[in-house]
């Protein structure tokens, strides 16, 4: 008994409660235990979990921060971001991604991500380019507009050329964003870098195709609030030998990912045979990039926590997963919701949104409510305070306007009290400070 007290396991998970402890985070020591145990024997045997109750599957770390309580919610959503299957043409598995994937512990998720398999059988690339073409152009065009959604944008194709595009230059090879009018028209409009007009049309980037993700801002009448859907397409062509080959030159991990559906299993297993054996290396290499890019150019530290908790518990650093893991239970970590607010603030006030401002209003007097309810003290004073402020300047702010002066204002106070919020949380730990300043430092 007194060698398991010594474990470097206990020790380091003693010095992770002693740092939570400190930050007011209540830290169950049992819990943590089960959950590195769980951990430590997943990772002896890692492979595909089926929940034959829920009917989901995944990943078997991924499966250990998934809780079914909202699944309802989320396939509702689910029916909406979806590619249908084609018989004989297009299989398709459809999963929850990002924190809508980990709700067993993200009490508090952002935005509603899916990802999306999607496998094209046809004789050539070039025809398998042309059909997923029209396959996203006719679910944009389908799901443009209605009283529960909107189409915000589509990510397809790179552009062939250095393109000027509403004043902004933008080099040969970047995703092409594409906005609603510009995907009925097949086409944007813009100059060549020395002033000549040009165009980048639909059908002619079919064979570059690249990222692939649609967005929608989402209405829900039942809660009164919008939210943020977003579905990220992993594509291949399927050749008439059976060859498998990705149509972004890469196949797409499943560490972080829940299939929706247990039907879909054998089109999963079928592509999953392809992902490289390096795939591990490289998820863990984009997410380090990412939490690079949040802590330097783009500052979100509620993002680099969540990235840091994957790149943990991905990589075999379970105390400092545990933390986080803890840090995202917790009540104050509802303030992650305040990202979702500004997002669907800033979709809202997009050029020709129809979405109701009353929506937003309602979700900010939500968050105002849930954070009077958990918080105490100078720091719940302080974040209802900027949130009022916020709240205020939007109830003189348009649909489908530009945010006026006094909301942009009050947009960013809020987005600097929740980054010290979450800075504050991952400097408390010393492992986790010294690996962000370490990336930092280049």
């Amino acid at each position: 008994m007194a060698d398991q007290e010594k474990s470097p396991e206990r020790e380091d998970l003693a010095q992770i409660i002693e740092s939570a402890r400190r930050l007011g985070i209540e830290l169950d020591e049992a819990e943590a235990m089960q959950w590195l145990t769980a951990m430590a024997a997943t990772e002896a045997r890692q492979g595909v979990v089926v929940d034959e109750r829920a009917g989901v599957f995944g990943h078997s770390m991924a499966m250990l921060d998934f809780s079914p309580e909202d699944l309802a919610h989320f396939r509702a959503i689910g029916r909406l971001v979806e590619f249908e299957d084609v018989p004989g043409v297009v299989e398709t598995a459809l999963a929850l991604s990002g924190s809508a994937a980990q709700s067993k512990i993200q009490t508090y998720p952002g935005d509603a991500d899916y990802f999306e398999r999607v496998n094209i059988r046809a004789e050539t690339r070039e025809a398998a380019g042309r059909l997923l073409a029209d396959l996203m152009r006719q679910k944009a065009l389908s799901t443009l507009q209605a009283p529960t959604h909107q189409l915000i944008e589509v990510k397809f194709g790179s552009y062939p050329f250095d393109f000027v595009r509403d004043g902004r230059s933008i080099a040969a090879g970047s995703p092409i964003a594409w906005g609603p009018k510009e995907i009925e028209a097949g086409k944007i409009e813009g100059f060549t870098p020395d002033g000549r007009p040009a165009s980048v049309l639909w059908d002619e980037v079919a064979q570059d195709p690249g990222w692939c993700k649609l967005d929608w801002v989402v209405a829900d009448p039942g809660r009164h609030r919008l939210a943020n859907a977003s579905n990220m397409l992993d594509v291949t062509w399927e050749a008439p030998d059976g060859t498998i080959t990705p149509l972004d030159s890469y196949l797409d991990p499943y560490f972080q990912e829940v299939y929706l559906d247990a039907t879909s299993v054998p089109i999963f297993a079928k592509l999953a045979k392809h992902v490289s054996a390096d795939a591990l290396e490289n998820y863990v290499a984009e997410l380090t990039h990412e939490v690079e890019k949040y802590l330097t150019r783009d500052l979100n530290y509620g993002k680099v926590a969540k990235r840091l908790y994957n790149i943990f518990r991905l990589t075999g650093r379970y105390p400092e997963a545990a933390f986080l893991r803890e840090l995202f239970d917790e009540p104050a970590t509802m303030l992650y919701q305040v990202w979702s607010l500004i997002r669907t603030v800033d979709d809202a006030t997009q050029p020709d949104s129809g979405m109701p401002m009353e929506y937003v209003l309602d979700q900010a007097d939500e968050l105002i409510l849930a954070v009077t309810r958990a918080l105490e003290g100078e720091q719940e004073t302080e974040i209802v305070r900027y949130l009022l402020r916020l709240r205020d300047s939007l109830t003189r702010q348009r649909s489908g306007q530009t945010l006026i002066p006094e909301a942009e204002a009050a947009r960013a106070e809020v987005i600097n009290l929740v980054n010290n919020f979450f800075r504050e949380k991952l400097l408390a730990l010393p492992a986790i400070r010294q690996y962000m300043e370490d990336l930092q430092a280049g």
